[in-house]
């Protein structure tokens, strides 16, 4: 049987039956034209060295209807900069690379600390703060979407179905939290929420009783999904997280400024 049961406090949005991605891609292109998109990718130079991000760089040149993808580059040297230009340059959209530990983007991040700005730890969160700074500043998209770098079993109608949501002009939702089944060799992954956020947002609803916050965040079936998708007017709502817990702040951020008919997961 179908997944259709619509649990918690926000839409969800099942995959109740096969659609192509050729399909789903021809509607997003149409939709670009009205809603550009793009594409941030927050990665660690390690990850260019991994199973996952040579297959998810060979779906995404496939991707006709994004703008941009603008990746976020840590903890790389020069020489490592200069080979992550080579690694990306199969993409065929327009791109750039941030290059976290670079002159340039060091130079801003020291005038924005002069001025109380600057994010005050190192990690995925700063790397985000100032990947959606520049597609802010870029002004190519209205619709953005975020996923990770390490996701093994890549296919790129994960990202046509997490922009979906918030590219579609018919639709009234500004951001969009991605989910997706944890299994991969024969092992089920995950044990972060399924043994820790889930159980604990539990306890607290049973020691404290009913709480909006509360139910909201367990109406995710994966709180901690580094996958999510937003209009890009969000920016400037929200406190992006910039030092640790970027995906549950996120979460809290959006919940702080939206209506919950606002917000949607997609499968």
């Amino acid at each position: 049987m179908g997944d259709f049961y619509q649990n918690g406090t926000i839409t969800n949005f099942h995959n109740l039956r096969v659609r192509s991605v050729e399909d789903m891609e021809q509607e997003l292109q149409a939709f670009s034209r009205q809603r550009p998109m793009s594409l941030v990718l927050p990665s660690l130079f390690s990850e260019l060295q991994g199973p996952a991000l040579k297959n998810i760089v060979q779906e995404l040149s496939q991707v006709p209807y994004l703008s941009e993808i603008v990746i976020g580059l840590d903890r790389a040297s020069e020489k490592e900069y200069t080979y992550s230009r080579d690694f990306f340059a199969q993409l065929n959209q327009h791109h750039r690379i941030l290059w976290q530990d670079g002159p340039r983007l060091r130079d801003i991040d020291r005038l924005l600390e002069s001025k109380g700005l600057a994010p005050k730890e190192a990690g995925k969160g700063r790397n985000v703060w100032y990947c959606y700074g520049y597609v802010l500043a870029s002004a190519k998209s209205e619709a953005v979407a975020l996923h990770d770098c390490d996701i093994v079993t890549y296919q790129r109608d994960l990202l046509a179905r997490l922009l979906y949501p918030v590219a579609n002009p018919a639709f009234s939702y500004d951001f969009c939290k991605g989910y997706y089944a944890r299994v991969a060799d024969n092992k089920l992954n995950g044990r972060v929420s399924r043994l820790l956020v889930t159980p604990l947002l539990r306890a607290l609803k049973k020691i404290l009783g009913p709480m909006e916050y509360l139910e909201y965040l367990d109406s995710f079936r994966y709180p901690l999904a580094g996958e999510f998708s937003m209009r890009t007017s969000v920016f400037n709502d929200i406190r992006i997280p910039s030092d640790w817990g970027l995906e549950i702040g996120v979460l809290s951020e959006v919940k702080r400024n939206y209506s919950n008919k606002r917000l949607c997961q997609v499968d």
